[in-house]
């Protein structure tokens, strides 16, 4: 068989288990999404209602999705059985695990930053025209351009994806000993150009063919594979902050545990305070909490610990709980105030 074996590319023919087995075979690890939506499907009581450690779930020992990509597999078995029992999950490709790194483009419609944040530590010197910038795509040509490269998101040699908003997934295989972190936005840490994130280790990609309430991930062109990582993108993302040094698991003591739950705890009663807003339509400050809510996040996400898919997923579900009619207000409190948080991490002594 080969590494890359044939997917129906047509998602009315395809099935979301078979994008999953197609992954796993691949030697990409997936866990379900929920439907409609790309956010980490929870499991156990526990997990839909309160915060908690993965290390502190029963799920993951028992055979069952939850916390998101700590729970991905390529076990046909427990694949087919997941998606069996929920045949309309989407799918999450764990992207440390796959040995993948993964350009999200966006195309958020809102102004361009100052020069000096289009291109972190690359001056925009201020006889180039910047009329017309509006999204990454045109951040991620303008990188390329700078190093005298193509530009990934024309790169046919490799994996793209168009996703449902009308960004764009591109695809990169990692050389042996790279290996490199997440980022999103303007990150306190990493960083790559605006409106471009990372997914890497600690982080998921939307699968190929996951269908969402706003659209379909749809591959472009025919190739279905990621391309190696080019030396010059492996340089940028290394002065960019994103090549990290691969340490041994720390032993999980029980003073860790504590600590992660203590930091845990914080956030979550946070989101209780958004969620108690579905009590009363109006009048409740619920913006406000929400962006409270995701700045907290925000910080633990550049302090480490905390992923950033796992705070997108709590805030969704406790902003779609609250107010369910305006998930695309909620989408925009929630991206904004992870970005405004990152630039200041949070740890249990406060913000540094």
């Amino acid at each position: 068989m080969s590494r890359h074996p044939r997917l129906v590319t047509t998602s009315s023919e395809s099935l979301p288990v078979d994008t999953a087995i197609w992954c796993a075979r691949n030697g990409w690890p997936v866990h379900p999404l929920v439907p409609g939506l790309k956010i980490p499907a929870a499991n156990c009581p526990r997990c839909r209602t309160e915060d908690h450690a993965p290390e502190q779930c029963s799920c993951h020992e028992e055979g069952r999705w939850c916390h998101g990509f700590h729970a991905a597999t390529t076990d046909f078995g427990r694949i087919r059985s997941w998606w069996t029992a929920h045949p309309r999950f989407g799918v999450g490709v764990s992207c440390g695990p796959a040995r993948i790194v993964v350009l999200d483009v966006d195309v958020h419609a809102k102004a361009h930053p100052p020069r000096e944040r289009l291109l972190p530590g690359i001056p925009v010197h201020p006889s180039i025209d910047l009329t017309g910038l509006e999204n990454g795509f045109d951040t991620l040509a303008l990188l390329a351009a700078y190093c005298g490269q193509q530009n990934p998101c024309a790169d046919e040699t490799t994996l793209r994806v168009q996703t449902a908003s009308g960004g764009m997934h591109v695809w990169y295989s990692l050389p042996p000993g790279c290996h490199l972190r997440s980022s999103f936005g303007a990150g306190a840490t990493a960083a790559l150009a605006w409106q471009v994130d990372v997914r890497a280790e600690k982080g998921y990609v939307v699968a190929p063919l996951t269908q969402t309430r706003k659209g379909t991930y749809r591959p472009v062109g025919p190739v279905m594979e990621p391309a190696p990582l080019p030396a010059w993108l492996a340089a940028e993302l290394t002065r960019t902050g994103h090549a990290v040094t691969p340490s041994p698991s720390p032993q999980r003591t029980a003073s860790t545990l504590t600590h992660r739950s203590a930091v845990v705890d914080g956030l979550s009663r946070l989101l209780k305070a958004v969620e108690a807003c579905a009590a009363v339509p109006k009048g409740t400050g619920f913006t406000d909490k929400l962006n409270r809510a995701a700045f907290t996040a925000g910080g633990l996400v550049a302090a480490g610990r905390l992923s950033y898919e796992e705070a997108v997923g709590r805030l969704t579900r406790a902003a779609d709980a609250a107010r369910p009619t305006q998930s695309a207000k909620n989408t925009r409190t929630i991206r904004d105030g992870l970005t405004a948080g990152a630039r200041s991490p949070l740890h249990l002594k406060g913000r540094s």
